[in-house]
């Protein structure tokens, strides 16, 4: 994917060091010197510029880019950004909030993540980014357990069996928790019992540490 990240900051440089080996990044950033630190330890593509200004996003390659990210240290210009992005038509923008007045001028400015916590940022990002069928929406304990949503592929190993049988397989982690079910077509929530089955295209909250998710979403998502 092309992918362009709006500020090269400690959440920027993070992003970009997670991201460089599997995707087009490409970096705009304002100070010289961080550009120049970015592209020398990770062999990022920088672009010297303002991130709000049409031309450096033009040059930056706005017009073909999958995902854009605004992590720069004011909201205005993380506003700006994710207004000029939709006006580009990039479908995946994700935005760094420090201040939550700005949430709704976020949303409709066409963030489709909004990440508010430092600590959290960059696994929320690299989650929506790598694995578009998980999405992270908290952490608990100070990271020590997570809760995530699943959207069930058709292809899935799971789908039409009941979550008794897939809690009892050998490759679900016993740490993980089925703690609800969205089901899509018939618009409502499920509070999971062990006869109840997960079908293709339900939405399944999981409650599970961090090492468990990815055991867990491994299985449910793949044939």
């Amino acid at each position: 994917m092309y992918i362009i990240i709006a500020g090269g900051g400690i959440a920027g440089s993070n992003l970009t060091k997670n991201l460089v080996e599997k995707h087009d990044v490409i970096v705009i950033e304002k100070e010289q010197s961080t550009a120049e630190k970015i592209y020398s330890r990770y062999g990022a593509v920088t672009v010297l510029g303002n991130a709000t200004t049409i031309d450096v996003l033009k040059e930056a390659g706005i017009e073909k880019c999958d995902i854009a990210i605004a992590v720069m240290r004011d909201d205005a210009d993380n506003l700006s950004f994710s207004l000029l992005a939709k006006n580009f038509g990039v479908e995946k923008i994700l935005v760094r909030m420090r201040e939550p007045e700005y949430e709704s001028a976020y949303k409709m400015a066409g963030a489709t993540n909004i990440a508010a916590t430092m600590e959290l940022i960059v696994d929320k990002f690299i989650t929506d980014i790598e694995e578009p069928d998980v999405r992270k929406v908290a952490s608990l304990g100070d990271g020590k357990a997570e809760v995530s949503i699943l959207t069930i592929p058709p292809e899935s190993r799971i789908s039409g069996m009941k979550i008794s049988e897939i809690v009892s397989q050998e490759k679900f982690p016993d740490g993980t928790v089925i703690a609800g079910i969205y089901d899509k077509k018939r618009d409502r929530f499920i509070v999971p019992r062990g006869n109840r089955e997960i079908f293709a295209g339900n939405q399944v909250f999981l409650v599970a540490s961090k090492e468990d998710m990815e055991r867990a979403a491994n299985f449910l998502l793949n044939k």
